[in-house]
């Protein structure tokens, strides 16, 4: 029976992994080496998050292609982009996520008070790049549960801010993308992550992932409404349920590109910028939850398990006050998934709230 190169490569694609990086960290200028296993007639495309082709189409000539010849774009990113498998013209097999190591983005905050007139807090208010600031003294302190249910005054817009990026390039973290699976007592949410908004954030939270920190994790703080009647947060990532733990270190805060809307995934940190960790959050609705862009640092979204998200928010709660439910949903495990082919020119759709009716 006769077999085209196209089934056969479909069957094999299934098994391996197309495209390998031989480090995952390369140095800025230096070969970029990935082993490609594919039939003739390949091509590479290098896509921005969106599906624009930033390079490419590249022939695949060899098993082994240096990159840093054949794409010279490579060492002129801002944010992560996907460098995909082209087989007879189609997209084959998970990508690779090509994500700039550049300086570090510092925030820059003004001391304000919450609308209670007394509690102090940071504000960002702007962004400047590692190189021409000052460091900071380390943050002190506990992680906690700060994200405040209510609007906050004279919140800044840092949108121009977001589209900027650190000026020293230092080289290149390469690596399949994947996502991320939570398994919950309520259901499965299949979240992409997004390297190109905050590449380290969503770095810290896959290698947790990977090394199997979501395990038995309740949601411990569950604010369904803002006072002005919008869907708010579900609050997860503390071993000890409390609202105080985390996995022994703190994150630097990146400016992320990405809003905070319904099923986008946070990092939950206490009034220190660089105070994050493990702690995360869901957002559920962007009436509630825009205020928070540019103050905490969004990483993926929530591509499957939209009704998850709601039938957590809806857990009866002990405390309305704090959050906190009679019996917690329980994230029961988190796995990462090969994450699909990039078709250029097409965006995968987030998962949308769902309606009463749905």
């Amino acid at each position: 029976m006769y077999l085209s190169i196209a089934f056969i490569w479909t069957l094999f694609s299934t098994m391996a992994q197309p495209l390998t990086p031989e480090r995952l960290y390369n140095g800025l200028d230096r070969p970029v080496n990935v082993r490609v296993t594919a039939p003739v007639a390949s091509e590479l495309i290098l896509l921005k998050a969106d599906g624009s082709i930033i390079a490419g189409p590249v022939p695949v000539e060899s098993d082994r292609i240096d990159l840093s010849k054949e794409i010279a774009q490579i060492w002129e990113l801002k944010r992560a982009a996907y460098l995909q498998l082209m087989i007879n013209g189609q997209p084959s097999g998970t990508p690779l996520v090509l994500e700039p190591m550049r300086s570090r983005m510092v925030p820059q905050t003004t001391n304000q008070l919450r609308p209670d007139g007394k509690t102090p807090y940071r504000r960002i208010d702007a962004w400047e790049d590692e190189l021409e600031v000052e460091s900071e003294e380390p943050p002190t302190g506990e992680q906690g549960d700060q994200l405040e249910n209510n609007p906050r005054p004279n919140q800044v817009d840092n949108t121009d801010n977001h589209l900027v990026t650190g000026k020293l390039m230092n080289g290149l973290r390469i690596y399949p993308e994947q996502d991320v699976k939570l398994n919950t007592s309520e259901g499965e949410i299949l979240f992409q992550l997004r390297p190109d908004a905050a590449p380290n954030t969503a770095w810290n939270f896959r290698q947790l992932v990977d090394g199997g920190f979501y395990r038995l994790i309740p949601f411990h703080r569950i604010v369904p409404l803002t006072r002005d009647g919008h869907g708010f947060v579900i609050q997860a990532g503390d071993p000890t349920g409390t609202g105080e733990g985390g996995p022994g270190y703190w994150l630097p805060i990146e400016p992320s590109t990405l809003p905070h809307d319904f099923g986008v995934i946070s990092m939950a940190r206490a009034d220190h910028p660089d105070s994050a960790g493990s702690q995360i959050f869901i957002c559920l609705s962007r009436q509630g939850t825009g205020r928070l862009d540019g103050q905490y640092a969004s990483f993926g979204e929530a591509i499957e398990g939209g009704h998850v998200i709601m039938a957590i928010s809806e857990a009866r709660l002990e405390d309305p006050t704090a959050g906190r439910p009679e019996t917690p949903p329980m994230i029961l495990d988190a796995v990462l998934v090969d994450a699909p082919a990039r078709q250029p020119g097409v965006v995968r759709k987030p998962t949308s709230k769902p309606t009463k009716n749905d």
